[in-house]
């Protein structure tokens, strides 16, 4: 009943998350624009058949958009002193840090299923459903504890962790294959291993091209080992981090 009563706290936090610091201006910008210009720029004058495209864009897609928020929130929420009244209500930290999530992925996921999925469709791009699908809901959860990890420091300046944000998540796209097939990466390709956007982008390939370098069930598992290890070092470094905010 306890663990009960504290889902039904994190679910609102998920609904305040949701109402307040989604669908602004700098979440469309960093969720949606920056991924779609930097892979029109990619592309541009490049004789590329659509179904090898689509991939890297929702994977792109789905990663800026899950990640765009939740490494602010906490934050923005330490800076307002709203974050001092949570932790000191009847709520355990994971259950703060799983509404943020929640919310994330919820924003994620209607993103890339109502304009992804259906301008796949409209192309006319056919797709293997299932897999692709569990397998964005797995990864929406890795990339959306991948940001609640990045706003464990204790930082009050919105600005400053966005500036880690950056230099986490830009590298991870350069290697993850999202470009470029990993089978094309040469001496970088051990290096795409250690992205959780690789495996993504690889079921993505799948699903839409019939060709992957790891099974889907083996994408999807490795996708879910990812997502648990993201979460407790989160859990674990805000824990740590808990003192220096107040």
């Amino acid at each position: 009943m306890k663990i009960l009563e504290q889902l039904k706290r994190s679910f609102a936090i998920t609904k305040k998350d949701l109402s307040i610091y989604y669908l602004k201006g700098s979440v469309i910008i960093q969720g949606l624009l920056i991924p779609g210009f930097v892979f029109i720029s990619f592309i541009f004058r490049r004789e590329m058949p659509i179904d090898s495209i689509i991939p890297g864009l929702l994977g792109m897609a789905l990663f800026f958009t899950v990640s765009a928020i939740t490494p602010v929130i906490t934050p923005w929420e330490t800076r307002m002193r709203t974050f001092e009244r949570l932790v000191s209500s009847p709520i355990y930290l994971w259950t703060i840090i799983l509404g943020d999530i929640v919310a994330s992925v919820l924003f994620g996921l209607f993103v890339v299923s109502f304009i992804m999925l259906a301008g796949i469709l409209l192309l006319g791009v056919e797709i293997i459903s299932f897999p692709l699908i569990l397998g964005t809901i797995v990864a929406a959860f890795c990339f959306s504890s991948l940001g609640t990890l990045i706003s464990a420091p204790p930082a009050d300046k919105p600005s400053d962790i966005m500036l880690i944000a950056s230099l986490i998540k830009f590298p991870l796209i350069f290697i993850s294959g999202v470009f470029v097939p990993i089978t094309e990466m040469g001496k970088l390709k051990i290096l795409s291993f250690f992205s959780p956007l690789t495996y993504y982008t690889d079921l993505a390939r799948y699903s839409m091209q019939g060709i992957s370098l790891l099974s889907p069930f083996v994408n999807i598992l490795i996708l879910f080992i990812f997502t648990i290890l993201l979460f407790l070092f989160s859990l674990i470094w805000h824990h740590k981090s808990l003192d220096k905010r107040f």
